[in-house]
């Protein structure tokens, strides 16, 4: 991202806003940061700002609250979600390598399914041998 855009997770709201959007009173807000359940950035001179993540989360917080959740049991479901959030973030970063990795490869292979079904890579351009089997499946009963 280049200077001056924004998205969810840069520190736009003052502490009244974010309660306004959050729909919570800023001293909740102010213990949730002092437990260390939604902690926004600070600014240079030390004033709490808020991202659209941030006030998501307290969102979250309030919705668990009110199913029953303890403050820690809250912290836990949401440490547990940034996680899942960042994993996936992982597993698509690395997607993204493997497939420009095997779209670079001038010999890259084909697989294809053997007839056990087991995964058999072979060479660009070969040809899988015809087998005369007959496999007859028969399901339990």
């Amino acid at each position: 991202m280049g200077a001056g855009q924004m998205d969810r997770y840069t520190p736009v709201f003052a502490i009244t806003q974010a309660a306004e959007l959050s729909d919570m009173h800023p001293q909740t807000l102010r213990q949730y940061d002092r437990i260390g359940l939604v902690s926004p950035q600070r600014t240079s001179g030390n004033t709490r700002r808020y991202s659209l993540h941030d006030v998501e989360q307290l969102r979250e917080v309030a919705r668990l609250s009110a199913e029953g959740l303890s403050l820690e049991g809250i912290r836990r479901v949401l440490q547990l979600e940034n996680r899942v959030r960042e994993l996936q973030a992982r597993v698509r970063e690395l997607e993204r390598a493997l497939s420009d990795e095997l779209l670079s490869r001038p010999e890259r292979r084909v697989f294809a399914a053997g007839a056990a079904g087991e995964v058999i890579s072979m060479r660009r351009g070969a040809r899988m041998r015809r087998s005369a089997e007959v496999v007859v499946w028969r399901p339990e009963l």
